[in-house]
This record gives C-alpha cells, sequence and structure tokens, in this order.
C-alpha cells in the first residue's frame, strides 16, 4: 500500500541511528506519552467511551460486509448533488485521474491538505514530474515537504522534529530570523507564506476522513482549517479517499467524530469538520475513490478489520516500539502497529521485518476506537512470514525450538535448571555479543524455579 521507493523496511537497521540519539529519542518518547495521557483523560470523562468504542466497530464491520453496496450508494447521492465520482484500481491511476483533471483545468499551482492517501500514491512527487507544483498546506506536512522527508506520524507528521530544527527551517526557507524557535512566531512566519499560496492556487486536494452513503457528502477533519481555505478559494476540488472511508448514514457520523479527535489528540473535537456535500456554486468536486490493495485485505478474513481504522494515530502514540524508534524507522507512509500490519500485504518480503517491531503488549489494540486487535494480526503475520521462510533461519530455528521445549514440561524443567546453574558463570561480554543484550543488564538469576518455590510453600 506504499509506492515509497529507496527505502528498505528492515526496521532494526533504520531505527539504529534515531536509538543512537538518546536525547531525541528520550524527547520522542516522551512527546508522544504526553498525547496518549491526553488520550486518556479526554477519555475518562466519558462514562460510555467503551460503548462508543463498541458501536464504532460494529458500524464498520457492517459497513465492510456490505461495502460494495454502499460505495454505490455513495457514488449515486454524491453524483445526484453535483460531485463526479471516480474510481481508482491502484496509485498509479489514482495518479493518472488526479493530473488529468488538473491538466484539463490547466493547473500549475494546487494547495493540498493531509493525505495520507496521497501520501502513499506519491501524488506530490508525480504531479511536480508533470511540471505542477504543490504546497502542503498543514504545518506538519508542510515542515516535511520543505524537509524533503515523509510524514513520521500520520497526525503529528513533523513530530520527530524539535522548535529549533524547524526554525532553522524557516530561516533558510521563509525568512525567519536567524535562531527563531518560538512557535508562536515561527507560525506566523508559515501562515503568511501559506496564505499567499491558498490565494493563488488554482485547484485543492484534499483527504477524506469519512463518506457518507446515505447522503453522497464527504467530511474533512483538520485542526488548522486548512482544508476549508483550500477548497474555498479555487474552483476546483479534488477529494481523494479509499475504499474504506465510506459509512452508511449521516447520524453514524456523531460516533466517529466523537471516537477521532480524543483518540489522536484528546481534544474532544477537532477544530474543523468540513462537510462538502456537492460543489460550491460555479465550482468542480471530483472525488477519487481508491482500492490500492484494500480489497485484497478484505478478502482475508482475519486481517480486515485493519480497514476499520479511522487514522487516529493512537496505536503509534501508545506503542513502546514506535516511541523509541521513530515513524521514519517503518520505511512506509503509515508507521507504527497498524503499518506494520498493512505493509506486509502489499510486498510480504520487503516488509517482512515490520510484525516483528512489536512488544505484543496489546497496549494498540486497547487505545484502538473501534476494536482491531493488531497485536493479535502481528502475530499472525509473523506465522505466515516464518511459514514462507521470509525470516532468518537463525529466528525460525529458534522459534521452533522454543516451541519444542515449551511443549514439554521435563524439558522446561531440565533447561531451566541448566540456565539458572550457568547464567551467573557466563562473562558479560558474552551478553554484550547479543543484540538484546546491549543494552540491557540481566537480573540475578533465581535459586529455584518458580514451580520449585510454589511445590516448596505449598509442602509437597
Amino acid at each position: 500500500m506504499d509506492t515509497r521507493e529507496g527505502m528498505t523496511t528492515e526496521h532494526p537497521e533504520n531505527a539504529a541511528a534515531f536509538v543512537a540519539n538518546d536525547a531525541r529519542l528520550k524527547w520522542h518518547d516522551e512527546s508522544l506519552w504526553f498525547v496518549r495521557q491526553k488520550r486518556d483523560r479526554a477519555t475518562s470523562v466519558i462514562p460510555e467511551w467503551e460503548t462508543l468504542r463498541a458501536l464504532g466497530a460494529d458500524i464498520k464491520a457492517h459497513t465492510l460486509s456490505r461495502l460494495a453496496d454502499y460505495l454505490e450508494e455513495f457514488e449515486q447521492k454524491a453524483t445526484a448533488l453535483g460531485a463526479h465520482v471516480h474510481f481508482a484500481r491502484d496509485a498509479e491511476e489514482h495518479n493518472r485521474i488526479v493530473h488529468g483533471l488538473l491538466a484539463r483545468a490547466n493547473v500549475t499551482r494546487v494547495v493540498k491538505s493531509k493525505s495520507m492517501l496521497t501520501e502513499q500514491c506519491g501524488l506530490n512527487h508525480y504531479l511536480e514530474a508533470h511540471g505542477i507544483e504543490v504546497i502542503d498546506t498543514d504545518l506538519g506536512e508542510r515542515i516535511v515537504q520543505l524537509r524533503h522527508e515523509p510524514p513520521s506520524h500520520i497526525v503529528m507528521p513533523a513530530i520527530h522534529l524539535k522548535k529549533e530544527e524547524i526554525g532553522d527551517l524557516f530561516h533558510d526557507t521563509m525568512g525567519a530570523a536567524s535562531g527563531t524557535s518560538d512557535p508562536k512566531v515561527l507560525t506566523e512566519v508559515a501562515r503568511g507564506r501559506l496564505r499567499g499560496n491558498l490565494l493563488a492556487a488554482q485547484a485543492g486536494i484534499t483527504g477524506v476522513n469519512f463518506a457518507i452513503a446515505e447522503t453522497g457528502g464527504v467530511v474533512v477533519c483538520t485542526n488548522e482549517g486548512n482544508a476549508d481555505l483550500g477548497t474555498s478559494i479555487p474552483p476546483l476540488h479534488i477529494a481523494c479517499m479509499g475504499i474504506e472511508k465510506v459509512i452508511p448514514r449521516a447520524k453514524d457520523l456523531g460516533v466517529f467524530l466523537r471516537l477521532l479527535a480524543r483518540s489522536a489528540t484528546g481534544q474532544p473535537v477537532t477544530a474543523y469538520s468540513s462537510h462538502f456535500h456537492g460543489p460550491r456554486p460555479g465550482g468542480e468536486l471530483h472525488i477519487v475513490i481508491v482500492d490500492h490493495g484494500r480489497s485484497a485485505i478484505l478478502g482475508r478474513e482475519h486481517y480486515r478489520r485493519t480497514l476499520q481504522c479511522i487514522r487516529c494515530g493512537a496505536c503509534m502514540n501508545t506503542c513502546p516500539v514506535y516511541r523509541r524508534s521513530g515513524g521514519h524507522s517503518y520505511g512506509v507512509t503509515v508507521p507504527g502497529p497498524l503499518g506494520a500490519v498493512l505493509a506486509p500485504h502489499i510486498d510480504p518480503k520487503k516488509h517482512r521485518s515490520l510484525p516483528f517491531a512489536s512488544t505484543l503488549c496489546g497496549s494498540c489494540s486497547d487505545v484502538c476506537p473501534v476494536q482491531i486487535d493488531l497485536h493479535q494480526q502481528l502475530l499472525l503475520w509473523r506465522g505466515e512470514l516464518g511459514h514462507a521462510e521470509l525470516i532468518p533461519l537463525r529466528k525460525r530455528a529458534a522459534s521452533q525450538l522454543a516451541g519444542w521445549v515449551l511443549a514439554r514440561t521435563w524439558a522446561y524443567e531440565f533447561l531451566g535448571r541448566i540456565a539458572r546453574w550457568i547464567l551467573p558463570k557466563l562473562p558479560k561480554a558474552l551478553l554484550r555479543a547479543n543484540d538484546w543484550g546491549r543494552q540491557r543488564e540481566l537480573p540475578p538469576a533465581p535459586k529455584e524455579s518458580f514451580r520449585e518455590l510454589y511445590r516448596r510453600r505449598r509442602g509437597q
């Protein structure tokens, strides 16, 4: 589901540089945990939060069970409102459709609000290669665009950067005073530049958070209002969405709006929830609906729940591996536990390390607003990749040996005694030679196992 080229997804190697910078690692970890805590506070004051999660999961599951019907209904209702609906099989067709619409209108300047779908499709690069200037108007997206790097988080694209680094970037690219690091001042500098881009734009591209089959309208959620400006000034609006963004009824929207912002940033609701029902007077609205591997996931029973995702990023904010390795280490547009489940569907060999970038603690599943069992799916992927012999022989052999031992009580007890005897005698240098042991100290080995301790205390 990702067209990013030139990057491997060997997560441990990609994470090494991020992990080596202790200060950045600690700051990144604490920043995301702060957001996770805000989410906890926001949800704790909603007595019916778990009911909302269950309701959201049920609505999404029902929608996926009749996805073709709801997409057809949405197309009919949107067309009746004056919008033009296009279907794209994959990223290439999506990009070709969008470029065709822009070329037909002689557009050379485009503003775009945040859209992970267009990031996955590589739309910016495609349009720029065809002579069209694309300006991302979400502040975080604009920052990473100016740095010529992908987002590291689906909600907070520049969360991996410090304000001092952004100050230097704005000094080099926007004329901000040297040494400026005050977030308010930097935001004002960016606002002044983006205002000019918005006024000069000939077309606006947005993502879609929700598409309502009952009404034919689409909803875009932002905190900066950039999607509204980007679609209100130019006459051409192109909205790009995955097939899974459709929901059945208008009244379902309230459930997801309550879940989305609280899970993403701990806010009661996003600052702007913009509804587009047909084009504005004198304008054009085109909605491009993209499959790009989603139907294949829908056809796999154990994995289809990932299509319930509403892209809040809560699984990333809570994941101990993501917080300590950074989003770029995953090498895909959607990082974290969700990306580790999605990416192998497209290329299992290329993304084989991602399902192992997890402790399987289950925290991602616990905070998911639509109850996706992410850690279970990561475990399923590990099994699939092992059976397909896509993981190193050493790891497969170790897993098979561990499985053999854990299935036999006598072997487990025997090897446990040997381990408790030999571990205190091993030189520490031997432990340091192991990847796992480089940053860890083994606790003292106990003199007896839990089973022996239990038997002794029970007098058996």
